[in-house]
């Protein structure tokens, strides 16, 4: 082999796996304005937001109304122990005012549910971020034991908290 070189050509029959995957991401960018006939948000420069419509639009289900539809939560955030049997209603008082603010500024941040299951509360939420946030507001209320792991292969965060 000696005079010849050796081109290395790239293959293209290899699977090529995105780093972050999410299935209700909007890829690409949508007409303006776009509504969401399931909340009301719109989709004005690149992002969803609440906006008065000061007239049609197109109408396009947003991700966190597409995650309820399909029962799809992007935060599980479970809350248990002894300290939750004793205070229970004020800290889920304390989730829905959280939600509240953020869902002011981010109409995507959003709670599907909250469930008592015999002595736990689980709250699952339309985004990674409510979700870990909502731990940490508990945690920095009423102390306790905070874990948050976030999924390998999916847009998921698995929150949860005891005291």
């Amino acid at each position: 082999m000696s005079g010849t070189t050796r081109r290395s050509i790239p293959r293209r029959d290899r699977l090529v796996r995105e780093r972050d995957h999410d299935a209700y991401a909007i890829h690409g960018k949508l007409p303006e304005p776009t509504v969401c006939p399931g909340c009301g948000a719109a989709y004005r420069r690149g992002r969803w937001q609440w906006a008065v419509q000061d007239g049609g639009g197109a109408p396009h289900l947003c991700p966190a109304c597409r995650r309820i539809r399909d029962h799809q939560p992007a935060g599980v955030v479970t809350l248990g122990g002894p300290f939750l049997a004793a205070h229970g209603e004020e800290i889920v008082n304390l989730v829905y005012q959280e939600t509240a603010r953020m869902e002011r500024e981010h109409p995507l941040h959003r709670i599907m549910g909250v469930a008592e299951e015999g002595e736990t509360v689980v709250v699952e939420t339309t985004d990674v971020h409510l979700g870990r946030r909502l731990g940490e507001a508990i945690h920095r209320a009423y102390g306790g034991d905070l874990t948050v792991r976030y999924a390998d292969d999916e847009r998921l965060v698995r929150v949860s908290w005891r005291r």
